[in-house]
């Protein structure tokens, strides 16, 4: 790709209403990538992953029709760690591989939306450069799941109770989605996301054009230091080997919003040289370069109209 695309990590504990979000952003052109679709897709009958998993766990994970039957998997699969782990070394890679390809085809100005329902259990929040949290309280979702779904309670609880918490939800939310309302309140305050934030969003790193952070977005979390670690996390995962150390360095404040925190990152680098050859990543990713009075500091700004941020790439002392 060109690096003008962006991509959206959807996510939401089960039953939240994550269906109505994507729904929302596919009607307006999001291009949509199912990590469940894909996880039946790349062990369907007649697949190389399904070889793989009978090789591994026997014939007898197979139904009549030559398809898998999942509840015999997972009676083979989740018996101890090493079992669970021999099912991940065979399906993770197909499912990665798989959708690289599905991202790789999106067209070039695309906003990619990835609905994940266990973004969060599987640490792929960094990889975004949103994240997007369908919230509803547990009470009301084991409801749902019992009224609507037909779940038995007590499975329902247990399917819960494995999720991340909220806790953990908030630590890596860029946008918080409260679907206590009705479906129509949902699909009306995604539908705000959609055109306040992630189509600008998308047109700016385009562009490679920083902004100014302007948009009152209660949906981000005000605790800078959960902002600060989640952009940390974000900025290791765009400029991987290229850094020896990301760091949160400072906050301060928007002129015209005293309450909305910037955080101040520093990349440190071993030279300018490497300074550079980070621009085009951290550009791609959300951080375009602006302006630097200091000629041994590389500044970037962000692209997202929901957050700011200012990161310096400075070489090593």
């Amino acid at each position: 790709h060109s690096g003008l695309v962006i991509r959206i990590g959807l996510t939401g504990g089960i039953g939240a209403g994550k269906s109505t979000v994507a729904q929302t952003f596919i009607a307006h052109g999001a291009y949509h990538i199912d990590a469940d679709k894909i996880a039946r897709e790349v062990v369907a009958r007649g697949t190389p992953g399904l070889a793989q998993l009978v090789e591994a766990f026997g014939e007898d994970v197979l139904d009549a029709d030559g398809g898998l039957d999942r509840p015999a998997l997972a009676a083979k699969a989740f018996v101890s760690d090493d079992s669970r782990k021999l099912l991940n070394s065979i399906t993770h890679p197909l499912i990665g591989a798989r959708t690289q390809e599905l991202t790789d085809a999106a067209p070039d100005d695309a906003i990619v939306l990835h609905d994940v329902p266990l973004l969060v259990e599987g640490r792929m929040a960094p990889f975004y450069h949103l994240v997007v949290m369908v919230h509803t309280d547990e009470d009301v979702r084991l409801r749902r799941l019992v009224e609507l779904r037909g779940m038995d309670a007590d499975d329902a609880r247990q399917r819960i109770a494995a999720q991340a918490t909220d806790e953990q939800r908030h630590a890596v939310a860029d946008v918080w989605l409260d679907n206590s309302g009705t479906p129509d309140d949902l699909a009306a305050a995604a539908l705000a996301v959609w055109e306040e934030r992630l189509v600008p969003f998308r047109d700016n790193v385009a562009a490679r054009r920083a902004v100014e952070p302007s948009l009152d977005d209660t949906a981000d979390d005000p605790e800078s230091s959960k902002l600060g670690a989640r952009l940390v996390n974000r900025l290791w995962a765009l400029v991987g080997g290229g850094a020896q150390a990301v760091a949160h360095t400072a906050t301060s404040s928007a002129a015209d919003h005293p309450t909305r925190p910037i955080p101040e990152l520093t990349v440190t680098v071993a030279d300018l040289t490497a300074a550079d050859a980070l621009a085009e990543p951290l550009a791609a990713g959300g951080f375009p370069p602006v302006e630097s009075d200091d000629p041994q500091v590389r500044l970037h700004g962000s692209a997202d109209p929901g957050r700011g941020a200012l990161v310096r790439v400075r070489p090593a002392d």
